[in-house]
């Protein structure tokens, strides 16, 4: 019989982001020692901004300004085949 896998803590936040222009990414990943306390997710919107300048800055194209940021919902576990 095989084990159950634990889950491992990854050490990062997924985000779902909407641009102004109505482009969306998911999975935008943010480290989770940058978020809790008093700021809650607000850093997160620094960290992705960072990330879309280096993105824009290798692509050469800009991005538009972020619109609304929200944590990605978990995955829905696989149903057990019976």
């Amino acid at each position: 019989m095989a084990r159950k896998q634990q889950a491992r803590p990854s050490g990062f936040v997924l985000f779902d982001v909407i641009y102004e222009d109505g482009r969306q990414t998911s999975n935008r990943k943010v480290p989770a020692t940058e978020l809790g306390g008093l700021d809650g997710d607000a850093p997160a919107r620094t960290i992705i901004e960072a990330q879309d300048q280096t993105i824009a800055e290798m692509s050469g194209k800009p991005r538009s300004p972020i619109k609304s940021l929200a944590r990605s919902r978990k995955a829905k576990a696989k149903a057990k085949a019976s």
